[in-house]
């Protein structure tokens, strides 16, 4: 980035320019105050704070992303119509402050203004988000109202719906929790918005430049050491952002010239650059707006979730190093950042923005504090801590960090506020339900049946849907049907070990009278124990789970359930044709989009590997010893898959090799017993020692140094 383009991108962040820039500048400063104040201090009921976190982001959204571009008559009637929908978007909030107790006294039927301002509040977040994101949401939100009021009685077979009149659907789309306005807008507000506001006063307190020095002081001497940058800096970026397209704006300016300085093809750089992006949005502690929504789905504490997912996420950036190391030893790019400073250094120097209000944040939370209280904090702390470093904030920085904020919201807001339309729409006609009934049936009961089939059910939503709308459809509609199945796996492993107790014995009798248990102490085949547990009835199946399982058996299988369909939403990302950090990675390297997302894919097939892990095994168990034992044989098998893809760790493989090194991954990730794991280490050992000793063999390629990194230019200072 250049110190024009800096400057000019400060002018556009303060509203130097246009009168509407300058409008969106302070709007959105006061707007994100707002939400600090809100989240700390502030007293307003749901649905209230929730209008007017949508009411705001709508006037932002509407003058950001304006409807034409262009100049005279026609930008002019375009702006005209742009000020409409943000008035509307006004007049919603006065419509409820000043009318939602006169609704509820007259029964809640409508008036005339009641029908003006339901119809204009879905009308203006669909609009907003076809300007954000394209027009697929818009759509998939416009088929299920249709479906809910006038398209239900003519589905057939067991998705047909009676249907609703229009005044009790805009009722529910507007007034319910399940609405626009319900529960995912409060965590829009509530959550989301907090973090990506801390995010913005990390980045303009200088923290992002923390991340990219300590990556190069980290990665300095290592092999492909400017691959490692790109890992380690995105790693912490996403830990600012939770978004990938923001990680590789942010880092990408940097770690993609250092990349093809030493040597990595430009379209292998932009692919480094956005599977390590891809990351951020699994990395606690933000992990993207789909964590909170996760935590609301499952009423599972957000604290909870990220602690749990630490460790798969870390899994995951291993897989794309590996993939770096590999690479690079194959075309030898030895490099040597002479130019990094010391680990020590950079963190003495830039650290305390970063370390501080992070180690604050967590604190807090650990110690009960609610995330958004925490995030208000950890803002306060970025801002004090940054008087004693060589970045400090004064008035003008804080107002920086609050647009800069609000702008980054904007997208997300519009987006979680407006699909409750497709949420409303599921929980009332209970789609969601039979869904994941059919789901269960094309599986015949075989989780990893119904595994592939929602990873490909993602890959065709993540085409045209954001990862975050990916993630909600997909688990409103599926999440039920897999958590089922990954508690009836456990269940079937329990009958086989002989745990067999009276109440499953007497619910046997019924639901599978021609089975014969074995005497107590016992198991059963296992064959027999996955017939009885498809004859017991739906309704009854909890029963058996409680008596079968330990009590936290039914929440891991939730979380696990959630948290598969999560990371298999993330591959939006990085599957071609539609992988949006991708094109912005390959823009920055100077690459064609399609063989830099290829490359992005094999990067990250950690997504894929590790879900099966997750549905398999307790990886997301509370107690860290498990998952420690876990990740300590998917590294290896990380490694072995890897390897068997790319045909070379250390050295080429052979064929045999390639197929062995495949077999032993597959069965760390995807253990079938301990014994085995144990003969999958052995083999993965003996040919990792055969391929070094092959590498040695070779002679070891001259080191290149950095020089002068000419023309790579970090972000510039906000001034």
């Amino acid at each position: 980035m250049s110190e024009a383009d800096s400057q000019r991108d400060d002018r556009d962040l303060r509203g130097e320019g246009s009168l509407v820039a300058h409008f969106i500048y302070w709007g959105g400063a006061l707007l994100a105050a707002w939400h600090i104040w809100l989240n700390t201090f502030g007293v307003l009921s749901e649905l209230r704070a929730s209008i007017v976190h949508f009411a705001g982001f709508a006037v932002i959204g509407a003058l950001a992303w304006p409807l034409l571009a262009g100049r005279g008559r026609r930008g002019a009637l375009a702006l005209a119509l742009d000020v409409l929908i943000a008035l509307m978007a006004v007049g919603c909030v006065f419509y409820l402050f000043l009318g939602e107790d006169s609704f509820y006294a007259r029964s809640s039927t409508f008036t005339w203004y009641d029908w003006i301002f339901t119809i204009a509040a879905p009308l203006i977040a669909l609009e907003l988000i076809r300007r954000t994101t394209g027009w697929v949401v818009p759509i998939l939100c416009i088929i299920a109202f249709l479906y809910m009021t006038v398209l239900g009685p003519w589905v057939p077979g067991a998705f047909r719906f009676a249907g609703l009149s229009l005044e009790i659907a805009l009722f529910r789309v507007f007034y319910s929790d399940d609405g626009m306005f319900g529960n995912i807008a409060q965590i829009s507000w509530n959550l989301v918005a907090m973090f990506i506001i801390f995010g913005a006063f990390l980045q303009v307190s200088g923290a992002d430049r923390f991340v990219l020095d300590i990556g190069r002081a980290m990665a300095r001497r290592m092999l492909g050491g400017p691959g490692f940058v790109a890992v380690i800096a995105s790693a912490l970026s996403g830990t600012i952002s939770g978004s990938a397209v923001a990680n590789v704006t942010s880092t990408g300016v940097v770690t993609i010239p250092l990349m093809k300085k030493a040597g990595f093809k430009p379209h292998f750089a932009a692919g480094v650059e956005t599977a390590a992006s891809t990351g951020g949005g699994i990395l606690p502690p933000i992990m993207g707006a789909g964590a909170f929504i996760m935590a609301s789905m499952t009423s599972i504490p957000y604290l909870t979730i990220a602690a749990v997912a630490a460790i798969p996420a870390l899994v995951y950036f291993f897989g794309v190093a590996v993939g770096v190391r590999i690479h690079a030893k194959r075309h030898n790019l030895y490099f040597v950042d002479d130019e990094a400073p010391p680990v020590w250094e950079t963190v003495r120097r830039r650290g305390l923005p970063f370390l501080v209000p992070f180690t604050l944040l967590l604190y807090l939370l650990f110690t009960g504090i609610g995330p958004a209280y925490a995030a208000g904090a950890a803002i306060a702390a970025v801002v004090v801590v940054s008087w004693i470093s060589d970045t400090p904030m004064g008035p003008r920085r804080i107002l920086d960090a609050l647009a800069l904020g609000a702008r980054s919201m904007a997208p997300t807001a519009v987006l979680l506020v407006g699909i409750g339309i497709m949420i409303s729409a599921v929980a009332t006609t209970g789609i969601g339900s039979t869904f994941s009934i059919m789901v269960e049936r094309w599986a015949a009961g075989n989780l990893a049946i119904a595994l592939v089939l929602i990873a490909i059910a993602s890959l065709v939503l993540g085409a045209a849907l954001p990862v975050t709308a990916s993630y909600v459809v997909l688990a409103t509609l599926s999440a039920p049907a897999l958590t089922d199945m990954i508690l009836s796996q456990t269940a079937t492993a329990s009958l086989v070990a002989g745990n067999i107790p009276d109440m499953v014995r007497m619910i046997a009798t019924l639901a599978a009278p021609d089975l014969t248990l074995p005497t107590a102490g016992t198991g059963m085949a296992q064959a027999d124990a996955a017939r009885l547990l498809a004859a017991i009835p739906t309704e009854m199946r909890s029963q058996v789970y409680d008596s079968l399982l330990s009590p936290g058996a039914a929440t891991l299988a939730l979380l696990s359930a959630h948290m598969i369909i999560f990371w298999l939403s993330q591959d939006s990302n990085v599957t071609p044709p539609v992988c949006i950090p991708a094109y912005a990675a390959a823009s920055i390297a100077d690459a064609k989009p399609m063989p830099s997302a290829i490359v992005a894919w094999r990067l990250s097939k950690a997504l894929y590997f590790v879900p099966l892990m997750m549905a398999y095994q307790p990886f997301l168990s509370s107690n860290v010893f498990v998952q420690i034992y876990i990740a300590a044989f998917a590294l290896p098998g990380i490694y072995a898959l890897s390897a068997a893809i790319e045909g070379y760790a250390e050295a080429r493989l052979t064929l045999v090799e390639r197929v062995a090194m495949g077999v032993a991954g597959f069965v760390l990730i995807v253990p079938f017993g301990d014994v085995y794991n144990w003969v999958a280490i052995t083999v993965f050992a003996a040919l990792m020692g055969l391929n070094i000793v092959r590498s040695r063999r070779e002679k070891p390629p001259e080191k290149k140094s950095s020089g002068r990194l000419t023309g790579i230019n970090p972000p510039a200072e906000r001034v």
